[in-house]
């Protein structure tokens, strides 16, 4: 087959590496545990039972375990309930299985300090993940192919066809299990496998020879394309903070096909109404488009992208003011102090006695208002987004420090002067935000 030379030339890190293998029990995983062992890679077997199959998926475990022992290899099995976590994640069976496999290798190799993890993807595999790609549509990176190296994952079976393993494992007299579930033509890598690519094949006897040149070419053109947005995105992003990209509008504009900038740049946080993400371009400020995990939101001359948040944060309590209060956004720190030293946006001196404890740290509600310090009258929370020109970012980002009901610091931003210390004052309390 020629693996020897294959990990010598590509792989050569393997030689010194401790490796963990993904095996299923099918040919294409034991395979390559064979190619391995040979090779005296230091190697262990994982092998999950997704309990699908019954007595079959039992059989598959029972298989690799002897397997495991024959070889006098470590190994690890792992049992899932997949059908119940695709209904708690609401997921295909397929997906929850992908999740359920790739999270636990991920796991394992974290604990026990492996330093790659093989999974046994060849060459027939890596087409039919294109030809899966290119029939629910995709971008110029869903047509380059299985990755050979992602991350702790390596792929060395890549170059080979399923027919060379398969005459491998004849002539060696190995002995592999057989899913019976790949013979059903109701998943779509089936349907493709039994139905498409052996016509594609009569087609084209060297299609896979073909296909790898495509493959080849496909992915010249990703690193070409990829060179170039970065040298855009030098002069596009305006500013990175914390959880938010800015990207100028302007730039965009200048370009004459933006929406081709803006899927290769937006591409991996999950958007897919492309159309309404071009239109952001010229649409009012506080306009956006979501993602499952993402917001672009309008914002005068800039496109801000954020992650959005997994769950609302809560009110913060706090009753003690003798101690730092950590909180999503820094951490607050008090001190009754003798006299007010300098301040700045990022820190405050109130009269102590003034406040109503427990203090509450709180996002801002509709009808929010405050006197700001300095200042005579009192002014909406809203209005004074406004005037400063804050973002929708912004202000869903800031946090009101509030007794009772009373805002007594936008933090960050201004005091009020309800608050503030007086000749009267007898306790002076400095409050500081630490970032």
């Amino acid at each position: 087959m020629g693996f020897k030379n294959h990990i010598e030339n590509r792989f050569p890190f393997l030689r010194n590496s401790k490796i963990l293998i993904a095996i299923s029990g099918g040919m294409d995983s034991v395979v390559l545990t064979h190619l391995c062992y040979k090779l005296r890679l230091n190697i262990a077997l994982a092998h999950c039972n997704f309990n699908l199959r019954g007595e079959e998926s039992e059989a598959d475990e029972s298989f690799v375990l002897d397997l495991a022992e024959d070889l006098e290899l470590e190994v690890f099995v792992e049992s899932f309930d997949t059908i119940d976590y695709a209904k708690k994640q609401k997921r295909s069976i397929q997906m929850a299985a992908r999740e359920l496999r790739y999270n636990w290798f991920k796991e394992l190799a974290s604990q026990l300090q492996f330093d790659y993890i093989l999974t046994a993807h060849h060459a027939d595999d890596n087409l039919e993940t294109f030809l899966i790609n290119f029939t629910r549509g995709t971008g110029l990176a869903g047509l380059t192919g299985i990755p050979e190296v992602k991350d702790v994952f390596v792929r060395p079976l890549l170059p080979f066809s399923r027919a060379a393993l398969r005459d491998f494992a004849i002539n060696n007299k190995i002995k592999w299990r057989d899913d019976s579930s790949n013979r059903s033509v109701k998943y779509l890598r089936n349907k493709l496998r039994h139905d498409v690519i052996p016509i594609l094949k009569e087609v084209n006897p060297s299609l896979l020879q073909s296909f790898q040149m495509t493959l080849n070419n496909l992915n010249d053109a990703a690193f070409l394309v990829q060179d170039h947005i970065n040298h855009f995105l030098e002069t596009a992003v305006a500013y990175v903070d914390k959880d938010v990209i800015a990207y100028k509008v302007s730039e965009f504009k200048k370009l004459s096909h933006p929406s081709v900038y803006l899927f290769e740049i937006l591409k991996t946080y999950g958007f897919s109404e492309w159309h309404d993400v071009t239109n952001l371009l010229d649409a009012e400020t506080g306009k956006y488009v979501l993602s499952k995990t993402h917001r672009l939101l309008k914002n005068r001359e800039h496109l801000l992208l954020s992650k959005l948040e997994s769950k609302p944060y809560q009110a913060i309590a706090i009753s003690d003011v003798e101690k730092e209060v950590d909180t999503p956004f820094g951490t607050l720190s008090f001190e009754v102090v003798d006299k007010i030293s300098k301040s700045d946006s990022n820190t405050i001196f109130v009269d102590k006695d003034s406040l109503c404890f427990p203090l509450v740290l709180r996002r801002g509600r509709e009808g929010d208002y405050f006197y700001p310090f300095g200042m005579n009258g009192k002014k909406k929370l809203s209005k004074f987004f406004k005037d400063e020109k804050f973002s929708l970012i912004e202000k869903e980002n800031t946090w009101l420090l509030c007794s009772e009901n009373d805002i007594v610091w936008i933090v960050g931003k201004r005091a009020d002067n309800r608050f503030k210390v007086s000749k009267n004052t007898q306790n002076i309390l400095k409050i500081s935000l630490k970032n």
